[in-house]
């Protein structure tokens, strides 16, 4: 898919409308709406998720080299879900806020794919991707469920597991899980990060940063007075 074509500027612009839809939604209508639109959310990502896994099956180029649930989007998109249906759940909400705002916002922007509107996938891609942009908007700056001290911590730990779990997939399938054998095809910040491995420690050390950067971005939003939240 070329960046910055009609299709992928108009799927931008639907994400934004989306998520100050939600964001203003929450703040009108409270959890009432969080929880209705947020489980609508969740159905719709789940559907992009589930129809991506059938559709590259169907036309038989489902692969383990591509197709293992071991990008960090994937991860996002089921963490999404989770979020949306229990909100309660305080570290499920931090890692999609986290991990939207470091890596679905940069796969919304610089899309890695190869299939243009009106193809199933292009649809999937940004059901997923720009779903779960809108759930974290939704959760942290509309229900104002933001991070939790050493949240940044909590959640690059379990960056850097799933991380982990990524490489020994890419060396046992010949994939390229996480990037972690190659950048996009497709061009992507890590461009700039330098040539392999260099910008894996690059990407790192960026993600870390915006991790620090995104929580205090969410700070002016907390709830004067939250209630308990649960932590998994």
């Amino acid at each position: 898919m070329q960046q910055w074509s009609a299709e992928h500027v108009a799927a931008i612009a639907v994400t934004v409308a989306l998520a100050a839809i939600a964001i203003a939604g929450a703040r009108r209508w409270g959890d009432a709406w969080t929880t209705a639109f947020g489980r609508a959310l969740a159905l719709v990502i789940l559907a992009g998720f589930v129809c991506e896994q059938v559709t590259y099956a169907l036309r038989g180029l489902w692969s383990a080299q591509v197709n293992l649930p071991l990008q960090l989007s994937d991860a996002v998109s089921l963490t999404a879900i989770a979020a949306l249906w229990r909100p309660d759940v305080a570290l499920l909400v931090e890692l999609v806020y986290f991990w939207t705002g470091s890596a679905s916002l940069q796969a919304v922007l610089t899309p890695d794919l190869h299939q243009s509107f009106p193809d199933v996938l292009y649809f999937t891609y940004f059901a997923t991707h720009a779903g779960a942009i809108v759930a974290a908007c939704l959760l942290v700056f509309g229900a104002r469920r933001t991070p939790r001290p050493n949240a940044v911590w909590r959640a690059y730990a379990i960056t850097a597991a799933f991380a982990a779990v990524a490489g020994i997939a890419t060396i046992l399938t010949g994939g390229n899980y996480m990037f972690l054998r190659r950048k996009p095809a497709g061009g992507s910040l890590l461009d700039v990060m330098g040539p392999w491995p260099v910008y894996i420690a690059a990407g790192a050390l960026l993600g870390l940063a915006l991790f620090f950067a995104l929580d205090a971005l969410a700070r002016p939003f907390a709830r004067r007075s939250s209630p308990s939240s649960s932590a998994a």
